[in-house]
């Protein structure tokens, strides 16, 4: 391996030339710095540039976004999260590196020891997170995708589910859908943030329009969508509406649907709830879908944590955004003579 050594015998100069010229720590004349790059370039000597950030400013330029890949199914609609925080990140002369570590404070707590990166962006909150206290106690400057239950002080971007959620059940029922079920992930262990709020923003919203509220948790696979769809009517009959915040199981429901003989929209319509349209595309018939505004948050996350890293002292970004209604194929007026429950 070549070394700053041989780059300095080469261009006959010291080794700290070398290294203010590769770190850029220190001015070097014009003549000096050819030389020494004249040397690198021959000898195939490359620049490190995390050692090159270090010596310069005492930072990396680099940040991580955590997504517990442990205990969460990646998706199509969390990578858009992905894309949208690293173009950000460029912009701002940053890189960014996806840790999918596991969601416990100790695993946070080495990741924030080892300084290689400046701050954190925390995916796939939960209500109470551990990596907020660790991250607290690191004193690594960090924001989240996602809200816990009191982020007062802490910068977080999030999709504002009680307005999407309450958005999706109106869509229905303007339909005539007062039956309307509501199916989420199964996470035994894991008080996903997300979910929560939506669920409770949808018990809010049925009531309000007079029907019962139905929360069906299944896992979140085609699979688990499959057998959901096989028996959804028979173990909630009555019901003609379903809002689904379950992007990997929402395909599956269809299926299952079809092999009941139940008839999308006709019997049963769908709003898959958080989605892209990369999966809505995927489904038959094309899912009727509030699309998850993936790209945008990404990048407002990036703006939330940068802030936090260059302005400490500065009230931390807080914003929401909901999803955008996206027409699709499973959405229809109720079935004639579902009528409005009457709780029966």
């Amino acid at each position: 391996m070549v070394t700053m050594r041989d780059v300095a015998q080469r261009a006959g100069v010291s080794v700290a030339t070398v290294s203010f010229v590769v770190n850029g720590s220190k001015p070097v004349r014009d003549e000096t710095r050819e030389r020494v790059e004249e040397a690198m370039l021959a000898l195939g000597f490359h620049r490190n540039p995390l050692g090159a950030a270090l010596a310069r400013r005492g930072h990396t330029r680099i940040i991580a976004m955590l997504y517990p890949a442990l205990e969460r199914p990646l998706t199509p609609t969390a990578v858009a999260f992905f894309t949208g925080a690293s173009r950000r990140a460029r912009e701002q002369g940053y890189d960014l590196v996806m840790w999918p570590i596991g969601n416990d404070a100790e695993q946070v707590a080495v990741l924030a020891r080892t300084g290689l990166v400046d701050g954190v962006l925390l995916m796939e909150v939960q209500l109470e997170d551990p990596r907020v206290d660790a991250l607290r106690t690191a004193g690594v400057p960090f924001a989240m995708i996602g809200r816990t239950a009191e982020p007062e002080g802490i910068g977080y971007v999030d999709i504002d589910f009680a307005a999407t959620t309450r958005d999706a059940v109106a869509r229905l029922h303007a339909l005539g859908h007062t039956r309307i079920a509501f199916v989420a992930g199964s996470e035994p262990g894991y008080q996903h943030a997300a979910r929560t709020r939506a669920e409770s923003a949808y018990r809010t919203a049925v009531t309000e329009i007079g029907g019962p509220a139905t929360v069906i948790r299944v896992d979140e696979s085609p699979a688990a969508g499959r057998a959901l769809g096989e028996r959804i009517l028979t173990d909630h009959p009555g019901t003609t509406g379903v809002v689904i915040l379950n992007e990997h199981a929402a395909a599956g429901l269809l299926i299952g649907l079809a092999h009941a003989g139940t008839s999308v929209p006709r019997d049963l319509s769908v709003v898959s709830m958080s989605t892209s349209a990369y999966m809505a595309e995927m489904a038959e018939p094309r899912l009727t879908y509030l699309r998850a505004p993936g790209a945008e948050l990404g990048e407002w996350g990036v703006d939330a944590l940068l802030e936090r890293i260059l302005s400490p002292d500065h009230a931390p970004r807080q914003r929401l955004l909901a999803c955008e209604y996206v027409a699709g194929d499973t959405l229809a007026p109720a079935p004639a003579g579902a009528g409005a429950w009457a709780g029966a």
